[in-house]
């Protein structure tokens, strides 16, 4: 009798173990595997909330899958050529800066509890995207070439003009100098790398296993 006692027992908690197993699988599971590495739903998961909260809405997961796979693809490189990882003080900063982008310190936690991320998932996203971005600047800066015509064409066709559509004085050429040439220096920056991105990946094994939405 004892031994069928032991036996039973040991098979309700074989069963309990499979179950949770099962609840864990389902939970999160394999999306894409890129050379050796693999990308799990719960990433994909965690991106989409983390655009929940900064910009108010979020891609679709196929999309935001094919942004993990080119941070997969900057990461790597980043990672090759021992790019330092930000410090724990630029990392406080971006996090403020994702603060303040709200009205208030009320309405940030009001939507941070209501995306689900908890303060340090929201740090470890933010280093991330320092991480990236940092390295994505150390490269394609010092190619980023901005002409005297693009800084005054940018002034007129855009500063000026907004500034006209709204009713409003536009800065000086001088006070606005700066900062258009840093605009311009981005969006070169980002035109540099997205070209490197798309080379990049005809270079890179990778297989997707989501077909479609998963529940969130």
């Amino acid at each position: 009798m004892r031994g069928l006692k032991g036996a039973a027992v040991c098979l309700m908690l074989l069963t309990i173990v499979a179950t949770r197993l099962t609840a864990q699988e389902l939970l999160d599971r394999m999306v894409a595997r890129v050379e050796g590495d693999i990308l799990l739903l719960s990433e994909v998961r965690a991106l989409s909330r983390y655009q929940e909260l900064v910009d108010g809405k979020s891609e679709s997961d196929a999309q935001i899958l094919d942004r993990l796979i080119d941070q997969w693809i900057v990461r790597n490189e980043a990672s090759t050529a021992r790019f330092p990882r930000p410090s724990e003080d630029d990392i406080n900063k971006g996090v403020e800066r994702v603060q303040k982008s709200f009205p208030s310190a009320a309405e940030y936690e009001s939507r941070r509890s209501q995306v689900g991320l908890s303060d340090a998932e929201i740090r470890e996203l933010v280093g991330s995207q320092l991480y990236l971005s940092n390295y994505l600047d150390s490269r394609f800066r010092p190619s980023a070439q901005v002409t005297q015509k693009e800084v005054e064409d940018f002034y007129q066709n855009g500063v000026v003009a907004r500034a006209q559509a709204r009713g409003q004085t536009p800065p000086t050429l001088e006070a606005a100098h700066d900062l258009i040439q840093e605009a311009l220096v981005q969006r070169s920056i980002d035109e540099q790398a997205n070209r490197w991105l798309s080379e990049s990946r005809s270079r890179v094994h990778v297989e997707k296993f989501m077909d479609q939405e998963a529940p969130k």
